[in-house]
């Protein structure tokens, strides 16, 4: 895992590129800057972990380019959950309900992801409040989606 800056971003991805992802939607170009100036940006290889069961839960990551598989660790063994992509986050869950990784998650081809630490996600909260509240219901409606999806399943199986 390679960590690089927000400049060395911008000099292979335009920031409009990022304007698409569903957790960065709505949001104005100076908050996504933010975000990517503050936030951990790290390039992954295909196979590396971005974080594993145990570790602290406290942050997200946010899939600027390529995808994350998703094994969900219980009873002493992994299944794999689903494909995070591009514009979609992994580690909400995890940050708002305070506990530690439950899961492992792995990129499944060269990937880029932005971390977004509790602090960081705080001093956005202070220094964009506005924005922070699109930022908020964009995550809230990702969460929603995947609750519907999952429900659809347990619906599907029955």
């Amino acid at each position: 895992m390679n960590r690089i800056n927000s400049q060395q971003l911008s000099e292979r991805y335009e920031l409009s590129s990022f304007a698409n992802a569903s957790v960065f939607g709505a949001l104005p170009p100076s908050a996504i800057r933010w975000l990517l100036d503050n936030g951990i940006i790290r390039e992954l290889k295909q196979g590396e972990q971005l974080f594993s069961p145990g570790e602290p839960g406290n942050s997200f990551h946010v899939i600027l380019a390529g995808s994350v598989d998703y094994y969900k660790f219980h009873n002493g063994r992994f299944a794999y959950i689903r494909k995070f992509n591009s514009g979609e986050q992994i580690g909400f869950v995890s940050m708002i309900a305070l506990h530690d990784r439950v899961g492992r998650a792995e990129a499944c081809e060269e990937s880029i992801t932005l971390e977004i630490d509790s602090d960081v996600y705080h001093d956005f909260h202070i220094s964009h409040p506005l924005e922070f509240g699109i930022l908020m219901m964009n995550l809230a409606r990702e969460m929603a989606r995947t609750l519907r999806n999952t429900n659809n399943i347990l619906v599907e199986k029955t």
